[in-house]
């Protein structure tokens, strides 16, 4: 991107990047939000949607991740944000495995997540934030 002859090689990528954490994050959160309460009259087999929109997220971040790491791949490989935010991702995918698990083998009329899903669901929001900011602090605290 950095020798590209177009000025919109990296502002097209960080906005691809942008839109895939919007889709990753956001869908994530909106599981872990349901269980944690809220919209309790909705199933948990009404959120089974949201992993086919977890795995494009990923798809699109892991594509454009690499593009813009690739950029600043001497720098960033040895920056502390990078490594944080890298570090709470895999936990935060971590999470959703066995999140997925409870989720797709729900009944249709299953409400209740149960203490291990809330606190899965707490580590996953955590870690997401956590993800998020540190990503965004490279832009200010790494050259």
């Amino acid at each position: 991107m950095r020798e590209s002859p177009s000025v919109w090689a990296f502002p097209t990528v960080l906005t691809l990047h942008t839109t895939g954490m919007g889709m990753l994050v956001g869908a994530s959160w909106l599981l872990d939000l349901r269980l944690l309460g809220i919209n309790r009259n909705v199933p948990l087999s009404g959120y089974r949607w949201v992993f086919p929109v977890v795995a494009i997220g990923l798809i699109v971040n892991l594509v454009t991740g690499v593009m813009l790491f690739i950029k600043n791949a001497t720098t960033w490989g040895t920056a502390l944000p990078f490594l944080v935010k890298m570090g709470l991702v895999v936990v935060s995918a971590a999470t959703i495995l066995p999140i997925r698990k409870l989720v797709l083998r729900s009944g249709a009329d299953q409400r209740d997540a149960g203490g291990a899903a809330r606190l899965l669901a707490i580590a996953s929001i955590l870690a997401w934030t956590g993800a998020v900011t540190a990503g965004r602090l490279l832009a200010y605290l790494v050259v």
